[in-house]
């Protein structure tokens, strides 16, 4: 066997899942090297600049910061050594079509005071539905989100306890049994969506979603989710990794069942021991095993499986401002299930919208020039096995629609103030980052494809081939793709002589 020193990982894409997983291994006396496509770290988390507004791209709710703590620890280092976590209160301010406005917050009494008064009856509710999830977030999270399910016995194990909290029931249906009024069910279901999944066919388990916000909080780093990117690389590199910009891979080399290799699209080879890879898991079978026959069925697989909805995205800047917008906000159309049938199961492209509005200048004005504002905003759409549209068409037309939307609901004067605007479409995503189908989150969460039922962290056949990120166990969501990788670290370590504990 090769000395621990000796043995070589490629890490292939820097998202969340990939920097958490090459930090671990390099931690840990593995040599890391993470192979980036684009010209920046980050992944889904990558980073525009344009005219003194700094947009991130991806993620912008961090949540959850004890997993990336963690990471930090593994050297004796604290996060807030390379960036600085601001709070974020509140959460979300929710906005509904018919004028409702509710701010989502863990200001235990701002909370019970607004839902004592739209529905003084929901108040025992929603505290019984807290002690829910809390319990689910004990035994769904504490338990199992670094935990891998590699054969079926260990799903069998907890299956007692997701019978008995319900896992079968969608998280819209669970809510639905502690609160009442149509508005909150609404503000306490719609995080599945977060993670790419319809409230009413998500499994309850991410109901948990709720107490960890509510036990952690939320939070966004000074400079943008790009900064808490670079910190992360720069810990990386400090320990002696090593990243690659603009490297593509074109192959995953293979000999008798084992993984050998790299090879990247401009030629240059990598001998490895171990490959981790944090790029979409149909792209990773399909596209870079390619001669790999053991390959196929899993690509075949893959392919007959659910995939989560993609996103039409809109980066822009204001010179003028818009106090009355929280950080992050959740513009509710007047539709909910029936604009989320449209999107996952009809696969049409509806004239009303629900939005996700951020607006990270509000926490950070640094992010746009003095006096200016810098916001994103989101639109849930199918992905493109259900809407064969073409996005190089509709999308100006369909922004424009968001736009006109928005300045008349929310954001008064917003086209006359419009300093610069980019759009990002289920296109971009397949493009851009290999998505299948567009898909934004991989593969969706539903019960029957979580735990043993998703891809597995490590692979069933090839011999040091492993995966992290949203399409493996536990999911998508920046704690989910970080917990990932703490599973699959801890697989690389028992099959490659080191001891788990080392991690």
């Amino acid at each position: 066997m090769p000395t621990t020193n000796s043995q070589k990982v490629a890490v292939i894409g820097s998202g969340f899942g990939g920097l958490a997983a090459a930090i671990r291994l390099q931690a840990a006396g593995f040599q890391v090297e993470i192979f980036e496509m684009r010209d920046l770290p980050g992944g889904r988390a990558y980073v525009y600049k344009e005219k003194g507004f700094t947009f991130d791209a991806g993620p912008t709710v961090i949540t959850a910061p004890e997993c990336l703590e963690e990471l930090f620890a593994l050297k004796g280092k604290k996060m807030s050594d390379y960036v600085e976590m601001m709070p974020v209160s509140p959460f979300y301010r929710l906005f509904w079509d018919d004028g409702y406005v509710f701010d989502y917050s863990n200001d235990e009494k701002l909370l019970t005071d607004q839902i004592r008064q739209k529905s003084p009856e929901d108040l025992s509710g929603y505290r019984r539905f807290l002690a829910y999830s809390k319990e689910v977030f004990n035994e769904g999270y504490t338990k199992l989100a670094a935990t891998p399910f590699l054969h079926l016995w260990s799903m069998v194990k907890v299956a007692p306890q997701l019978v008995r909290l319900g896992a079968h029931r969608s998280v819209y249906a669970t809510v639905s049994k502690f609160i009442k009024d149509e508005h909150l069910r609404q503000a306490f279901s719609f995080h599945s969506l977060l993670v790419g999944g319809n409230p009413f066919k998500t499994s309850s388990i991410y109901t948990l979603i709720h107490f960890l916000e509510r036990n952690w909080g939320v939070f966004f780093p000074r400079g943008g989710t790009g900064a808490l990117v670079q910190a992360l690389v720069r810990y990386f590199e400090e320990m002696g990794g090593k990243i690659h910009y603009q490297a593509e891979i074109d192959q995953i080399l293979t000999s008798d069942g084992r993984v050998t290799g790299v090879r990247t699209k401009a030629g240059h080879t990598f001998d490895c021991d171990v490959v981790v890879s944090n790029g979409d898991v149909l792209h990773t079978y399909k596209d870079l095993l390619k001669d790999t026959s053991k390959a196929r069925a899993r690509e075949k697989s893959l392919e007959n499986k659910s995939y989560s909805m993609s996103l039409f995205l809109i980066y822009f800047g204001t010179k003028k401002k818009y106090p009355n917008m929280a950080h992050h906000n959740v513009l509710f159309g007047p539709r909910y299930q029936g604009l989320l049938e449209d999107i996952f199961t009809n696969g049409v492209l509806p004239k009303d919208f629900s939005l996700y509005l951020h607006v990270p200048s509000l926490t950070d004005p640094s992010l746009a020039p003095e006096g200016h504002e810098c916001f994103y905003v989101l639109s849930p759409v199918a992905h493109l096995g259900k809407l064969d549209v073409d996005w190089n068409d509709i999308g100006p037309k369909y922004a424009e629609s968001i736009m006109n939307y928005m300045e008349e609901k929310y954001l008064p004067g917003l086209k006359e103030n419009l300093v610069v605007q980019k759009i990002f479409t289920p296109f971009d995503f397949r493009d851009q980052l290999n998505a299948h189908l567009g898909s934004a989150f991989s593969l969706e969460p539903r019960l029957t494809q979580s735990a043993y039922f998703r891809l597995h962290n490590q692979d069933d056949d090839i011999k040091g081939l492993y995966f992290t990120g949203a399409g493996t166990h536990p999911g998508a969501g920046v704690p989910g793709v970080v917990n990932s990788a703490k599973a699959t670290a801890g697989l690389v370590m028992k099959n490659h002589t080191l001891s788990e504990d080392r991690i």
